[in-house]
């Protein structure tokens, strides 16, 4: 799959915590590239082609409202 280095580094951080909840802001703070003025609808955006690239298995990334993303576990990809 040919992910961008953003889109693979927000991958990561969630398959290092699989099935807990990653905040927005833990997300922004600590994976995207400090130096980019990246918002929440910069993580939405990303996501959104992540889940694109992923096809059938786009379900696995999941939304938590009101919190961030979770990558579930578990289950038919």
């Amino acid at each position: 799959m040919d992910l961008t280095r953003a889109e693979f580094d927000l991958l990561a951080a969630l398959a290092r915590r699989p099935g807990a909840a990653v905040s927005r802001e833990w997300l922004l703070e600590n994976v995207l590239d400090p130096d980019r003025s990246a918002t929440v609808r910069t993580l939405d955006v990303h996501f959104s082609r992540i889940r694109r690239k992923l096809g059938p298995a786009a379900d696995r990334v999941a939304t938590v409202w009101g919190v961030g993303y979770r990558l579930e576990t578990g289950g038919p990809a």
